[in-house]
């Protein structure tokens, strides 16, 4: 099994690449004057870069399925502040021939801890409903492995495995945070929806290869397939509140905030108020790191357009790559906001 000798993170302008990637995507395209030509996106473990394939296309694209591992020919250049690889030749590879390893981004941090931070909120709910319902999901091995393994979206934020795992945590931490800054919020339930909130996710996507949704989550979708997740653990629960099991289902329905986002209703306590900014919050600021450091040409201070975000991004001090925080408590400098006298 030879090494991979180039990674897509370390690609450079003017580069000669003969290697395999993953074909994550594959469209064949024609030009103005009606030539055809494919368009891919290359990936492996460190990331996506953009491939060309000018001459032959229509024999080049019968060779290879989206999916599958190819190894290319092909010159890095650089095309609108982003590599892209021209490629001449490519073939198929079978995945016996390489460390598949290699072929699936991972989450940066470490899976195990991130996984423990999870474990470690749950612990700290003390609502005797709502600490049963949480513990009633992640005593579920087969529920667990998926939720330790889910990317969180498809596209937009998190899209590698572990990234569900990487962005409910990071929504808990926040929304532990805040907790602590407000007056008149109930910490347990908040905790509990944010823990829940992305829970239909592990069923939403297939995620063997390549990111794909799944039939039910084309058409259903996470957020009705989350509350049918809750509803069922909390069928098994003798004398589950209705008033708490309401709010947490709407925890989980308003959390994309509006209609227009796929939530059937827009936030209406503090609770997914705070659950829908800190989801938005955390998914953005991921996004932005990662077209950031997909921007690798060092030429330019911005990345390429970003079609969701609709405007270029500022790259500024390249030297700020983002790493996997580190949970600090802060300090108790002022007492909670907000309610009577505040």
């Amino acid at each position: 099994m030879k090494p991979k000798s180039i990674y897509v993170k370390d690609i450079k302008s003017g580069d000669k690449v003969n290697e395999v990637f993953l074909a994550a995507e594959k469209n064949l395209a024609y030009s103005q004057k009606g030539a055809p030509y494919l368009n891919l996106r290359l990936r492996d473990r460190t990331g996506d870069v953009d491939g060309k394939v000018w001459e032959n296309a229509l024999t080049w694209e019968k060779v290879f399925k989206k999916g599958d591992l190819i190894r290319i020919q092909a010159r890095a250049l650089s095309f609108k502040n982003a590599i892209q690889l021209s490629i001449i030749e490519l073939g198929k590879v079978e995945d016996g021939e390489v460390e598949l390893a290699d072929y699936f981004p991972v989450a940066r941090g470490d899976l195990a801890a991130m996984y423990s931070g999870i474990l470690g909120y749950v612990e700290q709910v003390k609502t005797p409903c709502l600490s049963a319902l949480l513990r009633s999901f992640f005593e579920d091995e087969t529920l667990t492995a998926l939720f330790r393994r889910a990317p969180a979206a498809k596209g937009f934020h998190h899209v590698y495995i572990g990234g569900l795992l990487e962005h409910t945590l990071s929504v808990v931490r926040l929304l532990d945070l805040a907790a602590g800054h407000y007056r008149g919020i109930d910490r347990d339930l908040l905790i509990a929806g944010g823990i829940l909130h992305d829970i239909g996710k592990i069923y939403e996507f297939s995620y063997e290869r390549i990111v794909e949704y799944s039939d039910p989550g084309r058409l259903i979708g996470h957020i009705v397939m989350g509350v049918e997740m809750v509803d069922r653990k909390i069928a098994a629960i003798p004398d589950f509140p209705e008033a708490v099991a309401m709010e947490l289902r709407h925890l989980i329905l308003s959390h994309h905030g509006i209609l227009e986002y796929g939530s059937p209703k827009r936030p209406k306590t503090l609770e997914a108020l705070i659950v829908h900014f800190m989801d938005d919050l955390d998914a953005k600021v991921n996004a932005f790191q990662e077209t950031i450091r997909d921007a690798r040409d060092e030429e330019s201070d911005w990345t390429p357009y970003h079609r969701l975000f609709d405007r270029f991004i500022y790259k500024g001090r390249t030297s700020r790559d983002a790493q996997t925080p580190v949970p600090v408590k802060p300090p108790d400098l002022a007492p909670p906001v907000g309610g009577d006298g505040s």
